[in-house]
């Protein structure tokens, strides 16, 4: 069973179907920040910035575009946290038919995971993303 609350790769969890329930662990002690976001509302860039924007609450000086979703999953400063989670189901359906597009966003997560999780002259945050 894995543990997706810690600041440890892998950062970017794919789930089977039937794992949904029994493989989720709840977050240990402190403050969570768990984000839902739908996959299919997820289809292109807009509507995957749309997404993440306004269920991660980003800034409005939030870019829309990767560099910015990457500068501000790094930051998260308006939201702060012990954990994050970032929960995408139907992630199937994430960015079918741009497969760049979805490494690039993949690369994104697994880079602000990798970044959160091994914090500078303090403890690592941990930040996950769970694709359901």
């Amino acid at each position: 069973m894995n543990d997706y609350w810690t600041g440890e790769a892998p950062w970017v969890h794919h789930l089977e179907e039937g794992a949904r329930c029994s493989s989720f662990l709840l977050p240990p002690l402190g403050t969570s920040y768990v984000a839902w976001l739908d996959g299919a509302e997820m289809c292109d860039e807009q509507g995957l910035f749309e997404q993440m924007s306004v269920r991660l609450r980003f800034p409005v000086y939030f870019g829309w575009n990767w560099n910015a979703l990457s500068d501000c999953l790094r930051d998260m400063k308006w939201a702060p946290a012990d954990h994050y989670l970032i929960v995408i189901e139907r992630s199937a359906h994430m960015l079918q038919e741009y497969p760049e597009d979805r490494e690039t966003l993949l690369r994104i997560l697994n880079t602000a995971g990798r970044c959160w999780g091994h914090g500078i002259g303090q403890p690592g945050t941990s930040f996950n993303a769970l694709l359901l």
